[in-house]
């Protein structure tokens, strides 16, 4: 391999990360670059040239740095690289700083579940923020984005009042340094926790707050999710099925050139994980069964041994549990054991573990001892 193919492929090394980092697949990538150049001409199969070093994407550099929330100069400037016609480009934009610092955080997460990372977060937030002088907004934007990242971990470990306490710090920042999408995104984080802690008013009140004009497409899908499950908390089922109805409908629509970066891994497994959700918080188990059905193919594809197979496994057994279809419960019960053992996750297991309790109250005697089973080994 010559020097200039081995610098088109470390060239194309970078761009899958950051497109990976950003949560979109090839396709997703291709549709979002033909929205924001207003090109309908580009495929999932040329940004695999990009990626594999078969090609360059010199007239797609600045889209791309659109896209993926990243300076177009320092793109530039590693695409120059991968030419033989510049040198390594550092990249110190406040995102690329937090993709540094806590990246593999993420990453671990997404694998393994937040419990042995979260006090390694909360380290990295900690340090950053010592760094805060006067009016420094990029370290502000840095700080806040940690603070988000620390308070998903925490809330994964089941420690749910640091969240909160995170995610507030997060907004202060956030709007300290005129971010308005990390904003947003705290905001959202806000609105879950307190639904999941049994404080729905305050939810739909930052929903409210969040809702408005100037609103990204994305961001008020995401908004229409949590709505809807504060909604139906509250035992509001017709506005909580009207506000579900919408984010569904608004999915394949509600791609916009100015979502914020962390609201496009809204995906059709999330509409539907929450459209089953609603429904179990509505207490009609037999269509949250029906949603959590499909969940399983649409798992495979994206991380089949990671947490989110882990919180959809254990949602579909309790969907079944409280059905009573105790046979059709065998399925995801036996999936768990291996996921159980690769993912640390505590706010899962907590939910896990009232599952169990109602097996061994309401169920039948071989699938409770089936779960003890599983939950010994």
């Amino acid at each position: 391999m010559d020097d200039a193919e081995t610098a088109r492929r470390t060239f194309g090394a970078h761009l899958a990360a950051l497109r990976k980092r950003a949560r979109f697949s090839q396709s997703q990538l291709a549709a979002r670059l033909c929205l924001v150049s207003g090109t309908a001409t580009l495929t999932r199969n040329e940004i695999s040239r990009w990626e594999r070093g078969a090609r360059l994407p010199d007239a797609w550099l600045a889209p791309l740095a659109t896209v993926l929330a990243v300076p177009r100069e320092g793109l530039k400037r590693a695409a120059a690289v991968a030419r033989g016609e510049g040198e390594e480009p550092q990249d110190d934009h406040p995102h690329s700083v937090v993709v540094e610092r806590a990246g593999w955080l993420l990453d671990h997460d997404n694998a393994h579940g937040g419990d042995h990372v979260a006090d390694a977060a909360i380290q990295v937030w900690r340090s950053e923020r010592s760094k805060i002088s006067g009016a420094d907004k990029g370290q502000l934007a840095v700080v806040a984005e940690l603070a988000e990242i620390a308070g998903w971990l925490l809330f994964d470990a089941a420690r749910f009042e640091q969240a909160r306490a995170a995610w507030m710090e997060s907004l202060h920042l956030a709007r300290a340094a005129g971010d308005r999408g990390m904003q947003w995104f705290a905001m959202d984080l806000l609105a879950m926790e307190a639904t999941e802690s049994g404080r729905p008013g305050e939810a739909l009140a930052l929903c409210a707050e969040i809702t408005g004009s100037g609103v990204p497409p994305r961001v008020t899908l995401l908004t229409e999710l949590r709505r809807s499950r504060a909604l139906a908390a509250v035992g509001d089922r017709t506005r909580a099925l009207q506000s579900i109805a919408k984010a569904r409908t608004s999915l394949d629509d509600s791609l916009h050139p100015r979502d914020p970066r962390w609201s496009w891994w809204v995906n059709d497994l999330e509409v539907t994980g929450h459209e089953a959700e609603v429904a179990l918080l509505l207490a009609e188990p037999d269509r949250a069964v029906s949603r959590f059905e499909p969940t399983r193919e649409l798992v495979q594809k994206i991380n089949p041994r990671g947490r989110g197979a882990l919180y959809y496994a254990t949602a579909e057994l309790d969907a079944l549990v409280r059905l009573g279809a105790w046979h059709e419960a065998e399925e995801p019960l036996a999936r768990l054991g291996p996921l159980l053992r690769n993912v640390a996750s505590s706010r899962h297991r907590k939910r896990l573990r009232e599952v169990m309790r109602a097996i061994d109250r309401d169920g039948p005697r071989w699938l409770a001892d089936s779960a003890s089973e599983m939950a010994a080994s």
